[in-house]
């Protein structure tokens, strides 16, 4: 606020007022405690933290690559990517389950509820991930032959990571649906990655190998660090908020909620990870390594979608609960807009940067930079309607995500097992954007007929009534 005040007093008239109007409703949304006020600061203390995060993970990701050079930086990032796909899918959508009844239960006073859903979740996240690793272990030991031998040991590792990235993504579920965005999203996007970059740095200090594994063994400290820390924190704050008592459990109504959300999210998570995955199967890890750079590059402006997800989804809910319908209507296109328009200034700015945001990786990865606006293409497309996929998520319309996912998901294998062998890392870029294309296509037109919201983030949305169904 200090640095609006004083851009007021030496900025010309024509500009001048347009400060007072960012810093007065900057201050509306800092003070004000409606529900729309909440969901925007939500949004914005979400926004600052992906910005924060944003730019942890490259820095934190150039060093990784510098430190360990393209071939073993590809290996860390194809096994990497691995287990955060496995860990957020071993949950089995008990994430978004929290966030989808625990509203419901704070606005019904029900704290029995509350204990019991929360504590159910993270055991369940946790039994079931370790039940995942176990299974991973077990094939590296009987057909570990199958795999290139500088794979084994950072997958090993990597299983071993799976329960604290499961209960991580239960836990960052938790504080979201309690409105707790700096608890919810600074351990894994802030924590983690930092972690991450110091440990790899002792190790080499310690004279340990510049390689994957020894990356590895610092991700798998990281993580356990990280989740256990957050663990404390949000047991403390659930105490605090909600007393400690009695448990009500009513595990087959979650469990029914959160399978379509598993199925939905797993697909989801393949779609923006298999890019990697395939390149990884098809190419060697130099290639991944130079993909994932110019992902890791681009996917700056994913974080403006994340971090209005992360702040709508708990007020779809509040929303619904409420039965305000004209509400959830306004608010859905306002989260389209709050994505779309970030999305596509910052990402005007990185490619304009590209070539050497790629380079201070390593010259090799300056390959790259055609794949960024390739990739771009398809995260605008996405940005242009928001978060629709919480949206019709937080609506009761999980069966119909599962569908547009299991569909989008049949066209995905389809490109990129077609584009990725015969053009490459270009194939492979082109697959993700016409992959994302159609999603959001698909979800445009879900959204229109089953609520009756024109969600576009170029239009303001609207209720038909003819079209208007029960949520």
């Amino acid at each position: 606020m200090t640095v609006l005040y004083a851009a007021e007093k030496i900025l010309p008239d024509s500009l001048r007022c347009k400060v007072v109007a960012v810093r007065l409703g900057t201050a509306r949304i800092l003070s004000s405690e409606t529900e729309a006020t909440r969901a925007q600061r939500m949004a914005l203390i979400a926004f600052l933290i992906r910005i924060i995060s944003a730019g942890i993970a490259f820095v934190s990701q150039i060093m990784l690559a510098r430190l360990m050079g393209e071939f073993d930086y590809g290996i860390f990032a194809f096994v990497w990517v691995m287990v955060i796909l496995l860990g957020n899918m071993s949950c089995l959508g008990f994430h978004a389950t929290v966030i989808r009844f625990l509203p419901g239960y704070k606005a019904a006073g029900d704290n029995h509820l509350i204990r019991g859903l929360t504590a159910t979740a993270r055991i369940f996240a946790l039994v079931s991930a370790s039940l995942v690793a176990a299974a991973g272990a077990a094939f590296l030991y009987f057909f570990g032959d199958m795999i290139p031998d500088y794979y084994l040991v950072p997958t090993f590792l990597g299983a071993l990571i799976l329960p604290m990235i499961a209960l991580g993504d239960v836990l960052d579920g938790t504080a979201r649906a309690n409105g707790w965005p700096v608890s919810a999203l600074s351990p894994t996007y802030i924590v983690r990655p930092l972690l991450i970059l110091i440990y790899m740095l002792i190790a080499i200090l310690a004279g340990e190998p510049h390689t994957a594994t020894t990356a590895m063994v610092a991700g798998l400290a990281a993580a356990y660090t990280t989740t256990v820390l957050q663990l404390l924190l949000i047991s403390k704050r659930l105490d605090h908020t909600f007393d400690r008592g009695k448990r009500t459990i009513h595990f087959s109504q979650w469990f029914r909620f959160a399978l379509p959300i598993f199925v939905i999210d797993g697909i989801g998570f393949m779609m923006t990870n298999a890019d990697v995955l395939v390149v990884g199967f098809y190419l060697p890890p130099d290639h991944v390594g130079i993909y994932f750079a110019a992902a890791k590059t681009i996917i700056l402006v994913q974080f403006v979608f994340f971090a209005v997800k992360a702040a709508a989804s708990p007020r779809f809910a509040a929303l619904i609960a409420d039965n305000d319908r004209e509400g959830l209507s306004t608010f859905a296109g306002q989260s389209a807009r709050w994505t779309f328009w970030p999305s596509l200034g910052i990402g005007a700015c990185v490619l304009l940067a590209g070539p050497l945001l790629l380079s201070l990786f390593g010259p090799a990865f300056t390959q790259g930079y055609s794949l960024m606006f390739i990739l771009f293409a398809g995260f605008l497309a996405k940005a242009s309607i928001g978060p629709a996929e919480a949206l019709l998520n937080m609506t009761g319309h999980q069966k119909l995500c599962v569908g547009i996912y299991v569909a989008t998901l049949v066209c995905g294998i389809i490109l990129y097992l077609t584009l990725t062998p015969l053009y490459g890392l270009i194939g492979a870029a082109i697959a993700t954007a016409a992959i994302t294309v159609i999603e959001t296509v698909l979800l445009h037109v879900a959204v229109r007929h089953t609520l009756g919201i024109v969600l576009f983030a170029f239009k303001f949305p609207f209720a038909r009534a003819d079209r208007k169904k029960a949520a």
